[in-house]
């Protein structure tokens, strides 16, 4: 027989899981591992946000260049950065260089600028010869800079890219054997270039925007100067009626007109009276500076400078224009700009106009008696084509009511959103309609404008100065 077994009093307890030695030390090393992950993030996240934060706070770009090499370093886990910058000359120069260690970095310092400074005389003995290698500078640059460090120290880079264009090297160097170029690094270290570029490109719109308000404001007190230069208000003149308007196509603009008495050098302030018609002889010209903007409102101030000396003279408006010239050749033909400029002496008491023109658009002269339309012409040249040019004068006697009109080219050369000009034959129905409809100038300058501004639209510039000037003599 079997025996029955003996009874089970107690069973053996199973050994904690994870207690022994052998299981504790990889718990712990993992823990520390997290932990040390944790820190490098949080010090990646730190040197970004500074990084970030200089790059909002500093005005200077320097400050912030300064930085980028440590940075650069930082989060790469490098010994070392370097920033290679290009100069608008095409060279290259080393702006900063961080490195913990003193002594490394004296060496890497000297080794770098040796390297830039034979690459750039190489660039420039080399001439345009490099760029048909396909090789750019800053390629050959970098292969230089990892040839002469050699193997003892591991260089890696990413470029410095502003509007698509490269425009440095962002290095970092490690002389750790074990020192690995790891994605998560080089996408730090592109992170850093990045935020470079960004700096860079903010400087330089910082450039533009200042350069652009100082030239604004250039622009601003030039059209002030302009403006006063230009006659404030039409003179009384015996007998007849004026009006006038210069408006310009940008702030300075290269037309000009001007009302000179024929004794404007024996006036001053307290012995004129702005409400007594003058008897005397008056100049009235009117004239266009090639081009537009600043370069034209300069000539067109010189030209009034020199004009009005010349008046001075008593001169034949022929003689005058030709004496303008010849003072006025040499800067002229420096500038590559040329005047055309029509000149009028007016009598009120004979009601005799002498006049010479050179090469500007005729006046035209409403005869009131008729409806007639004349042009007021005589031969002559651009001031400032030829120094020995001459000129014709002409003369014509004005009527009660007849009407001359000065202009410049701005009224017929104005083009519509179709492309098409005003042309001459809409400019003479316009000059008919206003001198036969309008009874004083003011009304008939409004109305050439207004014409011409509809024919142009109001939202389209027509691109040029336009100035009118409009005389009328007084009925008896």
């Amino acid at each position: 027989m079997l025996s029955d077994p003996e009874p089970i009093t107690s069973l053996p307890s199973p050994a904690p899981i994870g207690n022994s030695p052998a299981d504790v030390k990889p718990i712990l090393a993992l823990k520390e591992l997290v932990a040390s992950l944790y820190r490098e993030q949080n010090k990646v996240q730190n040197l970004l946000s500074s990084l970030g934060f200089a790059l909002r706070s500093f005005n200077n770009l320097n400050q912030f260049l300064d930085l980028t090499p440590l940075m650069a370093a930082r989060v790469a886990d490098a010994e070392g950065g370097a920033l290679i910058l290009s100069k608008p000359n095409g060279q290259a120069s080393l702006e900063q260089l961080h490195c913990q260690d003193n002594q490394i970095g004296s060496e890497l310092r000297l080794s770098l600028e040796a390297i830039v400074r034979r690459s750039n005389r190489e660039l420039i003995e080399a001439g345009n010869d490099r760029e048909a290698t396909g090789i750019s500078f800053l390629d050959s640059l970098d292969y230089q800079i990892r040839k002469t460090l050699g193997t003892g120290t591991r260089v890696y880079s990413t470029p410095i890219l502003v509007k698509n264009s490269e425009r440095g090297r962002l290095y970092v160097f490690s002389r750790d054997p074990d020192y690995s170029w790891t994605p998560t690094r080089r996408k730090l270290l592109q992170l850093v270039a990045d935020q470079t570029a960004v700096a860079m490109a903010n400087n330089e719109l910082t450039i533009e925007l200042r350069s652009k308000e100082r030239q604004d404001r250039e622009l601003e007190i030039a059209s002030e100067i302009q403006a006063r230069l230009l006659p404030r208000q039409c003179p009384k003149i015996l007998g007849v009626e004026l009006a006038a308007h210069c408006k310009t196509a940008n702030r300075v603009g290269g037309d000009y007109y001007d009302f000179i008495p024929s004794n404007y050098d024996r006036l001053t302030p307290d012995r004129e009276d702005p409400d007594e018609a003058s008897a005397v002889p008056w100049s009235i010209v009117i004239g266009d500076v090639m081009g537009k903007g600043v370069p034209a409102g300069l000539l067109m101030t010189m030209t009034r400078g020199m004009l009005r000396a010349e008046v001075l003279n008593r001169h034949s408006p022929s003689q005058i224009l030709t004496h303008l010239n010849r003072v006025m050749y040499a800067d002229l033909e420096n500038s590559h700009r040329f005047v055309t400029l029509f000149y009028s002496e007016y009598d009120p008491r004979t009601r005799v106009l002498s006049y010479s023109n050179a090469a500007h658009y005729p006046p035209l002269l409403w005869h009131a008696a008729t409806g007639e339309i004349d042009r007021l012409d005589t031969e002559g040249m651009l001031v400032g084509l030829e120094a020995e040019s001459t000129y014709e004068d002409g003369s014509v006697r004005l009527e009660p009511g007849d009407t001359l009109i000065y202009y410049t080219d701005g009224f017929t050369d104005a083009v519509n959103s179709l492309g098409e000009r005003f042309d001459e034959k809409n400019w003479l129905a316009a000059v008919r309609e206003a001198c036969e409809r309008r009874e004083t100038p003011e009304r008939i300058l409004r109305y050439l404008f207004d014409t011409v501004e509809k024919f142009t639209g109001s939202d389209n510039d027509s691109g040029d100065d336009m100035t009118l000037v409009v005389m009328r003599v007084q009925s008896s």
